[in-house]
C-alpha cells in the first residue's frame, strides 16, 4: 500500500472517529466522568483515560515498530476532568498524525511486531476499530445516564 492511499483512505476514518470521540467530550462534564454502570465496569473517567492509553500505544507501534501495552497515563486525575482528556486527547491525536506521516516515509514497507508482523495498514485498521469499540462502549454510558447522544453517534454507533 503506498503512503498516499493510506494518508488518503484510512486517515480520514481515523480523523472522523476522532471528531466523534470530541463531541463526546463536548457533552461531558467533570461529574458524568465519575459515573459507573455497577458491577466491575470502571468509570467513564477511566474509560476514556484507557482510550487514551491505548491510542499512545499505536502511535508508538508506529515508532519503535513493536507494539506495546504497558502505558500508563502518569497522572490518573486525567480522568476526572474533562478539559484534561480534551488537552490529552488533543496532543494523542496530533502525535498519531506526525508519527504516521514519518512511518510512511521512513519506514514505508517495514511491518509491526504485534506478537508477529502486521502492515501499518493493518495497524491502522486495528486502531480504527479500537477506537470505534469505545465509543460504542461510550454510547452504553451515556444511555445508562439518560443523557442525548452527540448527532454523529446515533448515525454511525447507535
Amino acid at each position: 500500500m503506498n503512503m498516499n492511499r493510506i494518508k488518503n483512505e484510512k486517515w480520514p476514518w481515523i480523523e472522523a472517529a476522532h471528531g466523534m470521540r470530541t463531541q463526546l467530550f463536548e457533552n461531558l462534564s467533570d461529574a458524568d466522568l465519575a459515573f459507573s454502570p455497577g458491577g466491575q465496569a470502571m468509570t467513564f473517567g477511566a474509560l476514556c483515560r484507557e482510550m487514551g492509553e491505548t491510542e499512545h500505544s499505536y502511535t508508538q507501534s508506529l515508532k519503535t515498530l513493536k507494539q506495546e501495552w504497558s502505558y500508563r497515563h502518569p497522572d490518573a486525575d486525567v480522568a476526572s476532568h474533562v478539559d484534561h482528556l480534551k488537552t490529552w486527547f488533543q496532543t494523542l491525536d496530533d502525535e498519531l498524525q506526525i508519527a504516521i506521516t514519518i512511518f510512511l516515509e521512513e519506514n514505508g514497507e517495514k511491518t509491526i511486531d504485534r506478537g508477529g508482523p502486521v502492515t501499518v495498514e493493518f495497524q491502522l485498521d486495528a486502531y480504527l476499530q479500537a477506537v470505534l469499540i469505545f465509543l460504542g462502549k461510550a454510547t452504553i454510558y451515556l444511555r445508562v445516564m439518560n443523557k442525548l447522544l452527540p448527532p454523529f453517534f446515533e448515525e454511525y454507533i447507535g
